[in-house]
């Protein structure tokens, strides 16, 4: 039974179905920055304002590295929502931009992305606003799972490999969830090898999985390009390094030197990129090194390029 009923028809702007198209003979990119707000997120925020609508929100906070919190208040606006999205410092001013032009007001918090988070929470429970929340909140991930289904739908099959940025783990919670179910319904009998991409300077669950610990690892963040993934503090850690161990999933980091010359490498071959983007190009380049020549292989270009320029 459909709580919400059909209130997603007035919030939805066309979000999902993004191409996919061959980069070389072995990677294939999902052009997720060709949504309304030109990111992966804007599926997790339809299905979340969609809920926030129908439940008869009239106003929520959001903490977020940027794009989540363009995507809310972008779906925000649409449904009359207010909104008041807290960003770290150094967040793209572009994504700022963003943010406040949708009509949100945007709050840049000194220090990490974690004590943003921490300061958002705050802020809930001192007016009690609804937590539009896309780490917590399960209607985002039912959002994000849409992305497995597209490629399945559109490909026809599951890809061998797929390459997931992991800060929080909004996509790849969704991805896993979705490939569960696609195995639980025997529509695939194989689950892909799942690939986690960490930045080289922010890599809680690459360092766990080093260190062979059964808990997540504390590391201390350094500044890093692909702001989008640099969390040190993931707050479903727990849900995530079991996933990680229940299906197999290897965790890569992205070279920090690397990150700009995948950009212009996919700049120069027509797809104008976020550095969080270029990150996971890099991180699949590392990933042959370390493994050799890996085919069929799903990359997503999470963000646009414009999103990123500082």
């Amino acid at each position: 039974m459909n709580l919400d009923g059909d209130v997603w028809r007035r919030v939805s702007m066309g979000e999902g179905m993004t191409p996919i198209v061959s980069y070389n003979g072995n990677v294939f990119l999902k052009m997720d920055f060709m949504m309304p707000t030109l990111s992966f997120k804007d599926r997790g925020a339809a299905t979340l304002v969609s809920h926030m609508k129908a439940i008869g929100v009239k106003k929520c906070v959001q903490d977020s590295s940027g794009n989540a919190g363009v995507a809310v208040a972008a779906y925000c606006a649409r449904s009359g929502i207010a909104c008041e999205i807290y960003v770290p410092e150094g967040t793209s001013p572009n994504k700022i931009a963003m943010i406040e032009g949708f009509g949100a007001k945007a709050v840049v918090v000194p220090g990490t992305r974690d004590h943003c988070a921490e300061v958002c929470r705050s802020k809930v429970k001192e007016e009690g606003a609804y937590y539009a929340n896309h780490v917590y909140n399960p209607y985002f991930y039912e959002g994000t799972k849409a992305y497995i289904y597209e490629t399945f739908e559109q490909l026809k099959r599951i890809p061998r490999h797929i390459f997931i940025e992991l800060g929080n783990g909004t996509l790849f919670i969704g991805a896993v969830l979705a490939l569960e179910h696609l195995m639980r319904s025997g529509v695939i009998d194989e689950f892909p090898q799942l690939i986690a991409v960490q930045s080289e300077n922010c890599a809680p669950f690459y360092e766990t999985e080093e260190q062979g610990s059964s808990s997540l690892v504390e590391v201390t963040p350094k500044p890093t390009l692909a702001e989008g993934i640099a969390i040190g503090k993931p707050a479903r850690a727990d849900e995530v390094l079991d996933m990680i161990r229940r299906h197999n999933v290897k965790v890569i980091t992205a070279p920090e030197d690397r990150i700009l010359p995948c950009r212009e490498e996919m700049s120069k071959r027509g797809f104008y990129v976020e550095h969080t983007t270029a990150a996971a190009l890099a991180a699949y380049y590392r990933y042959c090194e370390k493994f050799g020549p890996t085919e069929d292989a799903l990359l997503s270009l999470c963000g646009a390029g414009l999103k990123s320029e500082h």
